[in-house]
């Protein structure tokens, strides 16, 4: 398997980590996400076809909002809360006014 992109903590921009949060799709697994710890993608619902997640992913990681990992047949997902937190101060709280805690 061909190695994933995943942008360096400083190639992460504000422009791109909006663009991929700007997608109801995209915000449900980032919400679930914000707890901290990794999830089997199989493992958050969505509602959204599996043919279609593959590209929220791809989305997401691309842009520096997730890390994937692949182990075996499945997919991991954690949210880059610290590179996140350390290129946007505050982004997380004001994405997720409810949690005041994005982790």
């Amino acid at each position: 398997m061909p190695a994933l992109l995943h942008p360096t903590r400083e190639q992460i921009t504000l422009e791109d980590v909006l663009a991929a949060l700007g997608h109801p799709v995209r915000m449900k697994i980032v919400r679930a996400l914000a707890s901290g710890v990794e999830t089997y993608c199989g493992a958050i619902e969505t509602g959204a076809p599996k043919s279609t997640l593959t590209h929220h992913w791809r989305v997401l990681r691309e842009s520096g909002v997730i890390h994937l990992r692949h182990e075996g047949r499945r997919n991991y997902l954690t949210l880059r809360a610290d590179d996140l937190e350390a290129r946007f101060p505050g982004l997380l709280t004001v994405v997720f006014p409810d949690t005041n805690e994005p982790s």
